[in-house]
């Protein structure tokens, strides 16, 4: 048996549908269980799915009857969050709520002059943009994906620093920075992330 991995993301309010549909593509639920990684769902073909609230756990628990429940009820909590998505000749920036973009920017590093390092001039376009749209908006939490080390060079510049000790949301893949991967990542953000190990016979 070789098992496949993958993630979703998987807003609140589809949730229960997705759990109905993958249980029952995998014969059934077998067992459900509460870990430091998330909800555990094993299947009874041996497929397991952990799910992770995007909120870190700091005293705002969900509300139900049990521990599905209550991820759904903490997902579904409206809360407002700063996204710097970078790679290698573009970026994408946002203040977003409850999955919704309320600010962004996306751009590129075409238009320098030639001979300037393509990451530099990720990184300075990136930081004035970070500046500009992070400066009129309150946010708990920075949502990051892309490069880590631009990432950590546009939080290095001074205006910026001060959101480098902003608690971090679960990095995210970044494969291209356009207007919607930056919408798709707002929504992401704001999902419960489902990590999927699948077992093929």
């Amino acid at each position: 048996m070789n098992p496949a991995q993958r993630t979703n993301y998987v807003p609140a309010s589809r949730l229960m549908g997705w759990l109905e549909r993958f249980s029952g593509a995998h014969g059934g639920q077998d067992s459900l269980q509460d870990t430091d990684d998330g909800v555990m769902l094993r299947m009874r073909d041996g497929a397991t799915a952990t799910l992770a609230a995007p909120w870190p756990a700091e005293g705002r628990p969900g509300r139900g009857t049990n521990i599905l429940e209550r991820l759904v009820s903490v997902t579904a909590q409206e809360r407002s969050y700063g996204i710097l998505l970078l790679r290698r000749g573009g970026f994408a920036v946002g203040v977003a709520k409850a999955g919704k973009l309320v600010a962004h920017k996306v751009g590129s590093a075409s238009g320098r002059s030639r001979g300037t390092d393509p990451a530099a001039a990720v990184i300075e376009r990136a930081s004035q943009e970070a500046s500009r749209l992070f400066a009129g908006a309150a946010f708990e939490y920075l949502g990051t994906g892309g490069d880590r080390q631009l990432v950590d060079s546009v939080l290095s510049v001074p205006a910026l620093r001060r959101y480098a000790d902003t608690t971090r949301l679960a990095p995210i893949p970044v494969q291209e920075l356009k207007m919607d991967a930056l919408m798709r990542a707002a929504a992401d953000f704001a999902s419960v992330r489902i990590h999927i190990t699948d077992v093929h016979k």
